[in-house]
């Protein structure tokens, strides 16, 4: 076999393994270590000194520290030990952690109970009330945490079998739960763009000035399709009576938000704004984010060591495994472009003579396939450096590109029959909610995302303006 045969025997390899469920950023380092060794392999090197003690004489203990030496001087573990120390060394990703610990420990707060309660209160003269408080109180806690099973499984207990109970749709509700949930891979402050970021090599401030307005007309869309259809079709979202939203002035309304949803968003916006106006670079405003958790936690009287403890460890051990997939990832791209992989499918692509649209519908087909057995972080470190050295030759934007990609990874959490979302809301959802139902309901959020995509493709202002407006051109 060829090199470059050898590079797609190893591809090949990498995509059964993760099937077949092996870790993947283990996987990924130990198919790096095993065809680098094939692919640095050489024995003049490697063996130099072995061979200069057999010409002196040496003994036969001597010989075999030395044949022993030379069996692990291949060139693989320089790199290997090269990549991991430029991952942990790498400024970007020292935000990862602290956006993570600012996300577990708002989660673990009181905060979002209140938040939901108290926009269902607000919203209660609008169509699908209850809905709605569900999707704006999912949008800022996604947006805080920026992990989707928290959100899904935490929104599934306090809002599902509330909705469940005001005689709301089952396929109505959940679909909210699970598409609201998602929002935060996609909008800032997102531990998805920083990882972008990282791979790609653009600027992270400027990712999140670029993906903003994109999530947030995600998010309206959400929300006008969610009113849409209670009103047009109101037995799926039963207006609430009086009796069961209770008595509330303006007065007791307005102080229900000043103490609920103003001091989240507010910590939101001031780590965002912090970001994109320069006044802290994403890791200085990571800190002052996890900081204000923290004061937020103490505030609503939520802050324990119990709570703190398991902060941390989830942090650490979510934290480790972006690291291990970082190094794996790294290994595993030197090696198949080493082998010519990279070129090959750079040829076969380019020799395919399509159009830059085609090409990124084609892409994003791939991410959006990949998308059901993989998680987003897989997809980020081990497939996208594929893409992004055919983005020049279709001029493509890394930036634009990976707005869009951020958008289409939305659905590899609603797109059935691996749709993690589904899965986290049907483990804590009451016995009758199937899980055909939830599939049905996360259909029509699938199809706004696709929609949205195409918005942003045809106005490309949207992903440029805010980054052209604060940075310029």
């Amino acid at each position: 076999m060829s090199d470059p045969q050898v590079a797609v025997a190893m591809l090949l390899i990498l995509l059964l393994a993760i099937f077949l469920g092996f870790p993947v950023a283990f996987t990924l380092m130990a198919l790096g270590v095993a065809f680098g060794y094939y692919a640095y392999f050489d024995p003049g090197r490697m063996w130099r000194v072995y061979e200069r003690a057999v010409e002196d004489g040496a003994d036969a203990w001597t010989l075999t520290e030395h044949w022993i030496g030379g069996f692990f001087n291949n060139r693989i573990f320089d790199l290997f030990v090269n990549q991991t120390y430029s991952v942990i060394s790498n400024d970007v990703l020292t935000a990862i952690p602290l956006f993570l610990f600012m996300g577990y420990i708002v989660e673990r707060s009181n905060i979002i109970e209140r938040l939901f309660g108290t926009l269902f209160i607000a919203t209660r003269r609008v169509p699908g009330s209850m809905a709605v408080a569900a999707l704006i109180t999912c949008t800022l806690f996604a947006t805080a945490t920026g992990i989707v099973g928290a959100v899904v499984t935490l929104m599934g207990l306090l809002a599902f079998p509330a909705m469940l109970k005001a005689r709301y749709d089952v396929r109505y509700a959940s679909g909210v739960i699970c598409a609201g949930g998602t929002l935060g891979i996609l909008i800032p402050p997102s531990i998805l763009l920083i990882v972008y970021g990282a791979t790609a090599g653009v600027s992270v401030v400027r990712m999140y000035a670029a993906a903003l307005l994109p999530g947030l007309l995600l998010a309206g869309l959400y929300l006008t399709y969610v009113v849409a259809k209670a009103v047009l079709q109101p037995q799926v979202a039963p207006k609430p009576t009086r009796d069961e939203v209770g008595h509330y002035s303006a007065l007791q309304i307005s102080w229900m938000l000043l103490t609920s949803f103003v001091p989240l968003a507010g910590l939101i916006l001031a780590v965002l704004g912090a970001i994109l106006f320069g006044l802290a670079t994403p890791s200085e405003a990571a800190a002052i984010g996890a900081l204000g958790g923290v004061v937020l936690a103490a505030a609503y009287r939520a802050l324990t060591w119990q709570r703190l403890k398991e902060s941390v460890y989830l942090t650490a051990r979510t934290t480790a495994m972006v690291c291990w997939l970082f190094v794996g990832s790294a290994t595993f791209a030197s090696v198949f472009a080493y082998l010519g992989g990279q070129q090959l499918i750079s040829d076969f692509v380019t020799g395919l003579d399509m159009s830059p649209l085609m090409f990124l519908i084609v892409a994003q087909l791939i991410i959006f396939i990949l998308g059901w057995p993989l998680e987003w972080t897989e997809i980020i470190v081990i497939f996208i450096p594929i893409f992004l050295p055919l983005l020049a030759h279709f001029e493509i934007d890394p930036l634009f590109f990976g707005v869009l990609v951020a958008v289409n990874l939305q659905t590899a959490f609603l797109s059935p029959p691996m749709a993690m979302s589904a899965y986290y809301l049907k483990g804590i959802s009451p016995p009758h909610v199937q899980l055909s139902d939830i599939f049905r309901g996360m259909m029509p959020y699938m199809l706004i995302v696709i929609l949205c995509m195409v918005i942003i493709y045809i106005f490309p202002q949207i992903v440029y303006g805010l980054p052209n407006l604060i940075y310029g051109g």
